[in-house]
């Protein structure tokens, strides 16, 4: 019975770290046309850590986010004379994201999402079918 909570434990903690993977994507894609002066840091993308997780066993219990790390604060410089924000030069700061990238990121995580979820079910379904033989 226990390897079924366990089951469950897993597949929870992919749900959290892909659904932090998601919100990172969606602030990258908002994110994406920001534009500063060339004295400011541009946006920078955000990537979402995980590693492994581990019982007192020493067995594997899902993952956790260890944190989070960033793009360039460089992005891309570019030369736009007529924006507000233009340096003497003419150039302004963009950051440096691909959109296309991001939209990879996004599918591998809702697929990612999806599968625990279906995962999680199953493991709930054992469960509800394991307790009603009990009774």
């Amino acid at each position: 019975m226990s390897a079924v909570f366990a089951t469950l434990g897993v597949a929870r903690s992919g749900m959290g770290a892909y659904k932090l993977w998601l919100d990172a994507v969606a602030d990258n894609v908002a994110n994406i046309d920001n534009v500063t002066s060339t004295d400011q840091e541009a946006f920078k993308e955000r990537f979402v850590l995980v590693t492994p997780a581990r019982d007192a066993s020493g067995d594997g219990a899902g993952v956790r986010v260890a944190g989070s790390a960033f793009g360039d604060p460089n992005g891309r410089v570019m030369y736009e004379p007529n924006h507000p924000l233009a340096d003497d030069n003419g150039m302004v700061r963009r950051p440096d994201i691909d959109l296309a990238d991001q939209m990879v990121y996004m599918q591998l995580a809702q697929r990612g999402y999806q599968a625990n979820i279906n995962a999680f079910e199953r493991a709930r379904e054992a469960y509800e079918a394991a307790i009603s033989i009990g009774q």
